[in-house]
């Protein structure tokens, strides 16, 4: 009767043993398969766009996100995602960094930042050195600073480009010598899994073409009024 008591908890406990191994290893599997989801959507996040591009390079960064360069009407562009995972922040965000990479007729740098808050990743807006008053048409959460107000483009060129921030997505404007580059949201954690698992996915659907098309648009109407202005820069 005891051989036969201690015979049932052994196989009990080989039982539980075997349930517990099924479930690590369908675990794990499933750890496997989302893994290499996200590894895929990460590095084909600007797939869709590149029908927009002449693709002249393709590289996978450091956080998994692909960043594209490619030229689009003859002008010369660089795409970049960038996730912001930081713990101050409310939700991790994605932001797409849309570059133009060619030279303007700018001999310093300016910035126009939505709701600056002295964080973000992806900017050195803080560390320019001066601040100006934007004009009429901005958000009153927006602000500029740059490196010398005397270069800076004239007012009108400026106050046209306030329609970019009226949706709320555009984060930044930068105008330098060097380029022209618009910083959007891209994306959101979803706010009940990032609250209870602390899960920050992002980028598993690619940067829609008809979202990145506008952004290439205003990039290349900013270049070219720049170029026509090259003698008219004032404080205003």
């Amino acid at each position: 009767s005891v051989l036969r008591k201690g015979q049932g908890v052994s196989t009990s406990a080989l039982l539980t043993f075997a349930a517990m191994a099924v479930a690590m290893l369908w675990l794990l599997a499933r750890l496997l398969r989302a893994g290499h989801a996200r590894q895929q959507a990460r590095a084909g996040y600007f797939d869709a766009a590149a029908g927009l591009f002449q693709v002249t390079g393709v590289q996978v960064q450091p956080s998994g996100f692909a960043r594209m360069s490619g030229v689009w009407n003859g002008a010369r562009f660089d795409l970049q995602a960038v996730p912001d995972t930081l713990t101050f922040r409310k939700l991790p965000v994605l932001w797409v960094m849309v570059t133009l990479t060619e030279p303007t007729d700018l001999t310093a740098e300016a910035h126009i930042m939505a709701r600056p808050g002295g964080n973000d990743v992806f900017s050195t807006f803080d560390r320019m050195p001066v601040s100006m008053a934007l004009p009429d048409g901005f958000p009153a959460f927006c602000a500029m600073r740059c490196q010398n107000a005397a270069a800076l483009p004239g007012r009108a060129l400026i106050a046209a480009q306030a329609p970019l921030f009226l949706s709320g997505e555009v984060k930044e404007l930068v105008m330098s010598p060097r380029g022209l580059r618009l910083v959007v949201l891209a994306e959101q954690a979803d706010r009940g899994a990032y609250l209870l698992f602390r899960d920050a996915e992002m980028g598993y659907a690619p940067f829609p073409p008809g979202r990145l098309l506008p952004l290439l648009q205003a990039l290349v109407s900013l270049r070219d009024a720049l170029s026509e202005e090259p003698q008219e820069r004032a404080v205003g």
